[in-house]
């Protein structure tokens, strides 16, 4: 059975009154059902395999799968069994819904959220020595991962390499760090991931054992429970292994790739952390000098990690 642990409100977005106080009407799902009425899956850029609907608007699943968050606690949020979405889950739901500024304000009060406060970019959140030498490492594939896995920040070569995985945007802005760029939830639903990754069993076991370490050391963080839950309910394959013991180090994880418009590409990772930031981890792989991997490597970030 599964049980969604409510994420913490952080320091300084305490919330408002209303739905947190304990009053019982549902404005928070009749809201979000109102808003989802009114959009179609042409509106968000879903297909309908040219079936026609008998009702109009988005289904709850199609919302789900655009916050990124599981089908079921969407559900919750729409018959008022859920009322406290965290402020990260808020914001995801307001652009999954394709909110305008007074719509969203409007979902943050019902959520019991102050909606004049937007959450940091990932980018901030990076600990500054880190952030450093991620930018530093002009040669090398670098990006930070936050204690649940988040890519919280990337140079240019990590985002070319990471474009087929991460959409659109994600090889041009270097604060394009949304919810679908968690590592884990990329490995499990992904429908390319098995193949990106040559060698996959070690890059799942890797990250596994990782957000393991990070559940035992930062219990209070409530991203790694939400990110657990939800990728138990969407992927069997999660669930079994979750509760598995294969230890791979980070530093293996990642180092065999096939990028579409490059190929085969071997990078060596070193991984690096800092005891002020627990739980964030600075990966930074190179390819061997001269090697096919390193021509590989170079032209893939002069095209930006784009297929020709």
């Amino acid at each position: 059975m599964r049980v969604h642990v409510p994420a913490m409100v952080p320091p300084g977005s305490a919330r408002t009154t209303g739905n947190a106080e304990g009053s019982r009407d549902n404005s928070l799902g009749e809201f979000l059902r109102a808003c989802r009425s009114r959009l179609t899956p042409a509106d968000v850029g879903l297909g309908t395999g040219g079936r026609r609907r008998r009702v109009e608007g988005l289904r709850r699943q199609e919302v789900a799968v655009l916050a990124h968050v599981s089908a079921d606690y969407y559900s919750r949020l729409e018959q008022g069994r859920e009322r406290n979405p965290s402020p990260r889950i808020t914001e995801s739901l307001s652009r999954a819904l394709r909110l305008v500024p007074e719509s969203r304000s409007r979902l943050f009060r019902l959520a019991g959220l102050n909606p004049n406060l937007r959450p940091d970019t990932a980018r901030r959140q990076v600990h500054p020595e880190l952030l450093h030498t991620m930018e530093a490492s002009h040669r090398a594939a670098a990006y930070v991962l936050s204690p649940c896995l988040d890519i919280m920040a990337a140079n240019a070569h990590a985002r070319a390499l990471l474009s087929p995985l991460c959409g659109p945007g994600a090889a041009d802005d270097a604060d394009a760090v949304g919810p679908d760029q968690n590592l884990l939830r990329i490995l499990f639903t992904h429908p390319g991931a098995r193949s990106y990754f040559t060698e996959w069993p070690p890059a799942a076991a890797g990250s596994l054992h990782t957000l393991r370490l990070n559940a035992l050391r930062l219990p209070q963080n409530t991203d790694i429970a939400d990110l657990v839950a939800d990728l138990s309910a969407e992927s069997a394959d999660f669930a079994r292994r979750w509760d598995g013991d294969e230890t791979f180090g980070l530093d293996r994880a990642y180092r065999s790739v096939v990028h579409p418009a490059a190929g085969h590409i071997e990078l060596s990772y070193r991984v690096h952390g800092v005891a002020a930031a627990p739980g964030q981890h600075l990966l930074i792989g190179v390819p061997a000098p001269g090697s096919r991997s390193a021509e590989a490597f170079t032209y893939l970030a002069a095209m930006g990690g784009q297929q020709p």
